[in-house]
């Protein structure tokens, strides 16, 4: 709409009535939240724009498509916007992405987001995985200090496959074997004492050196005091390493022994694990190879360290593979 005649039509605006003032704000109200995204995702990517071929930052705007500029390399003559190379990249429905973000907040289970998103439910799981694929690798750079480590374990799920490569169980089965085997998932979580955590699905089955050697040792500060029970693969991987380790009886009811003026104990992560446990059962059972996703969003929710949707959305657009 040209200017003149838009200050014409914004004249009237007083003249209407409330039935009508009330249609014209649900009519604008999506449009506000479209126009709140896309401000949002052009102020996150101005600064580092560049060319997702070849990143070259010499670029010139080359119309619009999707509610989104388009810009074209002047390199390589590759056209994309700001989503392109983003997890977010190809989804519709803009305006309704704060609205989202909200309901990863508020722990929403699928259906029950959808319905308060108005979205389809199959577009609601897909967008879960997708905004929270950059959530789970914002993590803390190294734990330090005294770090305490412990596994659990989880009944491995191949929910929502086609095919299984197991006798299906019944929902909320249980493992057909006694004790820790290839029947259960095993999440490794190092936690420090100042809340930072780094966790990570090493597997079926018991842990081993190797894999605390591979998911906890590039975050693990090697001047820490490591603290586990008494699981021999933890005393193994100390050794190898060279890092400072005490190990706790739990088996023999030991929870809290003394070292000096420190409290050697593993109920800090146990607390953590008790936590992720009681939030994930709202969900009706999750399969295996989305555990990694719902560990990291259990982490930015843990201590309100993401706390708004804009925030999330924040995260979520950040680039992934330039």
């Amino acid at each position: 709409m040209k200017a003149p005649r838009f200050k014409g039509w914004f004249a009237k605006l007083p003249s209407l009535n409330q039935p009508q003032r009330r249609q014209v704000l649900d009519a604008l109200h999506p449009t506000a939240g479209l126009d709140q995204v896309v401000a949002l995702i052009t102020e996150v990517r101005t600064p580092g724009r560049c060319c997702p071929r070849c990143s070259n930052e010499h670029c010139y705007r080359h119309g619009f498509a999707n509610d989104l500029q388009r810009y074209r390399c002047c390199a390589c003559g590759r056209t994309f916007n700001d989503l392109t190379g983003t997890p977010l990249a190809r989804l519709r429905h803009k305006a309704k992405w704060l609205a989202y973000s909200q309901v990863l907040l508020d722990s929403l289970p699928v259906r029950k987001g959808a319905d308060r998103v108005g979205v389809h439910r199959n577009t609601a799981f897909r967008w879960r995985h997708r905004f929270l694929h950059r959530i789970k690798l914002d993590r803390p750079a190294l734990l330090n200090g005294i770090v305490e480590a412990d596994e659990t374990f989880l009944l491995e799920s191949q929910k929502g496959s086609r095919t299984l490569d197991r006798p299906p169980r019944h929902h909320g089965g249980h493992a057909a074997k006694r004790g820790i085997s290839s029947e259960l998932d095993c999440i490794l979580v190092g936690r420090d004492r100042e809340g930072r955590t780094v966790d990570a699905v090493t597997g079926r089955g018991a842990l081993t050196a190797a894999q605390i050697e591979r998911d906890l040792l590039p975050r693990l500060d090697r001047q820490a005091l490591l603290v586990s029970d008494g699981h021999p693969a933890y005393r193994t991987f100390a050794h190898k390493h060279r890092i400072a380790h005490e190990a706790v009886n739990v088996r023999a009811g030991v929870r809290v022994r003394r070292l000096g003026s420190l409290a050697i104990h593993v109920q800090n992560v146990n607390a953590y694990h008790q936590r992720f446990k009681s939030w994930l059962q709202g969900f009706g059972g999750v399969a295996s190879r989305y555990l990694p996703n719902y560990l990291g969003w259990r982490w930015a929710l843990d201590g309100e360290r993401v706390i708004s949707p804009e925030q999330l959305l924040r995260i979520a657009i950040s680039v992934i593979n330039r």
